[in-house]
């Protein structure tokens, strides 16, 4: 149970290879002969066996064979006799490599598969490679060279392409994995598996689709979590969706969604074919990304320029040294530097004075990253200065990148420069751009790292009284809300609206607009009607009663005329929003195939689809992600002190935004929603205009699973009594509890640790700590108890300190019907009832999760873990795989 469930096709011991000699009509099997050539081109760490249907002979003979993984490379109708057999001898895994399958004899592969307990890669998949174990089970190219950074990807000619270039790059792969169409083992599985395997240390996904947005999210988050990871998505722009029914539907292309997917998973996106080369080459080196400052070294005034320039354009920052660094190194190579925004070296500049230059950079704490811009300089040897750079590289700290400008007087340096592993440009755009991708992941971690819950911590919603408004219109058989309508909405979630009321003739329309006094805006109230500007339905600043007549006829004629056929309830009146030089914004929802609801946010008024600002975020949100998702706006600018306007009340704006994802993580009907304008200024915000959209939902729809992101399932929260006197809390784990966990584990006895982890650590390594805290809710679940306890503090005053005393935690198997269970209890609180309470938790978050059974190993030698497992009704029996353990289950 410790290995992954892929093990077998990843990393297979033995293999049985089924190949033809011929196909259907006679003639040679291309591919077939393609892949014996690649396996054999090397020697195979394992031990390979080669198979023919056609000859090797009775089931009997090929029952004597043993294998972890079927490699299959023939025609259909053999290759689904072939997939039979390797079921039949018990393989785990098997590999179907050709192109072309049917979608009907695909879908026949996978429930043969299926059937026999395989994980099966393709049909239509190229194969794999495992450089590290001189494996290569696949017909895109030679065996790539053994190196950490793991590539997969949906189209066979790209992986081919990639593998040339890395080829003449130097830029090797633990894993090369080509999927293509109907495969079962499918892209989020692949990530699943190079999330934990240790000779994988970043990922590059070239992606054209996908069919599950929360199991792709689950592990790509799981992925990017554990490592770096970029992805170049084909398909990026859309025709849009002409049937949009509000603005946010109108402007927001699925392309835009699939940014903010990916920002939220902690990945990085790439938009060409050369970035993502320069990507490559950025992880091969093995950076981890600290910041988006870069410090640019150059012996050239222009090409320096140019890098700081797109430093700007892509909204990175220049690392400039700090005064004490500046005085330190213009003394040491005083007169052959200038050191204002660049690090600019004269043409003199030798070697030495490049190390002492990036030195400085380096051990700068207002620089993140360094890039040196070499032009080629007569008596200045370029090899000797990337000489320089590699002996430095190691110990620098820091993302240190290249741009050798030149051709032929730099082909040794860029070979020195390649041995040592520093990317290495051509130009000093594609430099910094790649080290923009570096800083864009630093950036999206911190997304990763938010795990907000479906309510903020304001004021309590009336959630139900907004599903009974919802509810009734639906009964009307209705899916747009009238204005009135949506602002009450809004209201119930307590979001700030323009007090409205509709007047259905002239005479109630100038009574209402008497009462709320003048100025008024009057507005076409129609569920017919999805723009009402687009039919002259708006009309602001009506300063008194006869103007209120004319304008309540005029409309009402014009709307008519302009789309006749709709239906027109009346006319709205509300009073004109006197705001001193508020902000004229946007907050939008717009649902997304396959990603589910989107939070948009962007300038609003009349000119929103000309403007075009439009910034996104999968919920739920907090107040850190609502933030960035206000900085990523083009209108974000403005909403500081602007053109004699002063400041708005961004922590107002932000609260909207928080109202706005708790209507969407609890509302799973609406469907699309425009708040706009919502104006904003010094004193707060308040919602002008509001049209929502909804549709039914599956009665199936619970627990957030319309939400791409699950969200932090704070229902799972309790206080419990404890035995002996006091209480502890159970709630899901999160991020922030890395810290406690790791004082958990330093804390138990060298056998409590042995008995959870099977191994003498003394305590988590980080990026097991990353792991076992940052956890998709999808398909694991962590809870622990956590004790509050008093403490004298250092100046004899008492203090109140939390600690984790117990975890317990399962993680659904590849079935999907059941999951596989963990728990540790800290020694000084065994005997208090924590254990018991803590499965019996994770028992009912794994039942409402719908799964029926849950398991789990104990070693022989624990036995007050046995005795508690038969306590709570667990089956045990020996674990037929190691004598050492026992497994025990119960259903759910």
């Amino acid at each position: 149970m410790d290995k992954h469930y892929l093990t077998p096709l990843f990393q297979p011991d033995t293999i049985a290879v089924f190949t033809g000699a011929a196909s259907e009509t006679g003639q040679p099997v291309p591919q077939g002969r393609q892949l014996m050539d690649a396996l054999r081109a090397q020697r195979f760490a394992g031990t390979l066996v080669f198979l023919d249907v056609h000859t090797t002979g009775t089931l009997a003979d090929l029952a004597q064979t043993r294998a972890d993984l079927a490699i299959i490379c023939l025609p259909h109708a053999e290759a689904l006799e072939a997939l039979e057999v390797a079921g039949r001898i018990k393989c785990r895994a098997a590999l179907v490599i050709g192109s072309g399958t049917p979608a009907d004899v695909a879908t026949t592969m996978h429930r043969t598969a299926q059937r026999h307990g395989m994980h099966l890669l393709g049909p239509n998949s190229l194969g794999f490679q495992r450089p590290a174990r001189m494996l290569n089970a696949s017909v895109v190219g030679p065996l790539a060279a053994a190196g950490s950074l793991a590539l997969v990807s949906q189209s066979g000619a790209l992986t081919a392409s990639i593998l040339d270039w890395a080829s003449q790059n130097s830029v090797g792969f633990s894993t090369v994995v080509s999927l293509g169409p109907n495969t079962c083992v499918d892209m989020a599985q692949v990530l699943d598996y190079l999330a934990s395997d240790p000779h994988t240390h970043s990922i590059v996904v070239y992606l054209e689709g996908i069919s599950s947005a929360r199991r792709f999210m689950s592990a790509l988050r799981a992925a990017a979590n554990a490592k770096p990871v970029v992805v170049l998505k084909a398909g990026r722009k859309s025709a849009g969706n002409q049937a949009a029914q509000t603005h946010s539907g109108a402007i927001v292309g699925s392309d835009d969604v699939f940014d903010a997917a990916l920002r939220r998973a902690g990945a990085v996106r790439v938009r060409s074919f050369v970035e993502l080369f320069s990507a490559a080459k950025c992880l091969a080196s093995r950076y981890r990304p600290v910041g988006k400052r870069l410090a640019i070294v150059t012996n050239g005034g222009g090409p320096g320029v140019l890098a700081a320039d797109w430093v700007s354009e892509i909204e990175l920052e220049l690392g400039v040294l700090s005064s004490e660094s500046a005085q330190a190194l213009q003394t040491q190579l005083a007169p052959l530097a200038s050191l204002t925004d660049l690090i600019d070296l004269s043409e003199e500049a030798t070697p030495a004075h490049y190390r002492a230059a990036i030195e400085a950079a380096g051990k700068d704490r207002a620089v993140d990253g360094v890039l040196v811009v070499h032009s080629p300089k007569a008596g200045v040897n370029a090899a000797d200065v990337a000489r320089a750079m590699s002996d430095l590289k190691d110990r620098l700290g820091k993302p240190l990148l290249c741009c050798w400008m030149g051709d032929a007087s730099v082909g040794e340096a860029r070979e020195v420069l390649a041995g040592a592993s520093i990317p290495s440009f051509r130009t000093p755009e594609a430099a910094v751009g790649a080290f923009g991708n570096i800083a864009s992941f630093y950036e999206n971690q911190q997304l990763l790292q938010q795990t907000p819950p479906p309510l903020s911590t304001l004021a309590q919603p009336d959630i139900e009284g907004a599903r009974l408004l919802i509810e009734n219109v639906l009964a009307e058989r209705r899916q747009v809300l009238t204005e009135m309508e949506s602002k009450a909405l809004l209201s119930a979630f307590h979001i700030p609206v323009t007090q409205t009321i509709l007047a259905r003739t002239p005479v109630e329309a100038m009574m209402i607009a008497t009462q709320l006094g003048y100025p008024v805006a009057l507005k076409i109230d129609s569920p017919d009607v999805t723009h009402k500007s687009d039919v002259s339905g708006v009309a602001l600043n009506v300063m008194n009663a006869v103007g209120v007549r004319d304008v309540f006829l005029t409309m009402m004629q014009t709307v008519a005329k302009l789309q006749p056929g709709a239906r027109i309830n009346g006319v709205t009146i509300q009073k004109m929003a006197r705001n001193h030089r508020g902000r004229e914004l946007y907050i939008g929802l717009v649902t997304d195939d396959p990603f589910g609801p989107v939070i948009a946010f962007g300038a609003g008024g009349t000119m929103i689809e000309l403007i075009n600002d439009r910034a996104m975020e999968l919920p739920p949100l907090n107040q850190f992600l609502a933030r960035r998702l206000i900085q990523r706006s083009r209108v974000n600018q403005t909403l500081d002190e602007w053109r004699g306007a002063s400041a708005v009340d961004r922590n107002a704006l932000e609260h909207v935004l928080l109202r706005v994802s708790e209507m969407v993580c609890e509302l799973p009907q609406l469907r699309e929603m425009d708040i706009n304008p919502i104006i904003v200024d010094s004193g707060g915000a308040v919602a002008v205009d509001a049209r929502i959209v909804v549709t039914n939902t599956p009665a199936t729809a619970r627990h957030h699973s319309h939400l791409a992101i699950l969200p932090y399932p704070a229902r799972f929260e309790q206080v419990w009594p404890m035995r002996g006197g006091g209480e502890y809390t159970i709630r899901p784990i999160h991020p922030d509890d890395a810290q406690m966990l790791q004082d958990l584990v330093q804390s138990l006895s060298p056998e409590s640790r042995y008995f959870r982890f099977v191994s003498a650590l003394r305590e988590l390594p980080p990026s097991m700590l990353s792991r076992l805290t940052l956890i998709d809710y999808d398909r694991e679940m962590a809870l622990v108890a956590i004790h509050r306890e008093t403490k004298p503090g250092a100046n004899g005053d008492s203090q109140e300190i939390e600690r984790i005393v117990g975890v317990s935690r399962y993680i659904t198997n590849p079935d999907k019907a059941s999951a596989e269970f963990s728990l540790v209890v800290a020694d000084d609180f065994n005997g208090k009832g924590l254990g018991s309470r803590l499965m019996l938790s994770i028992m009912e978050a794994a039942r409402e999760k719908g799964l029926t059974e849950i398991e789990g190993l104990v070693l022989v030698n624990n036995p007050s873990m046995l005795k508690l497992m038969k306590s709570l009704g667990f089956a045990v029996k020996r674990f037929g795989e190691d004598p050492d353990f026992m497994i025990v289950s119960h259903p759910l």
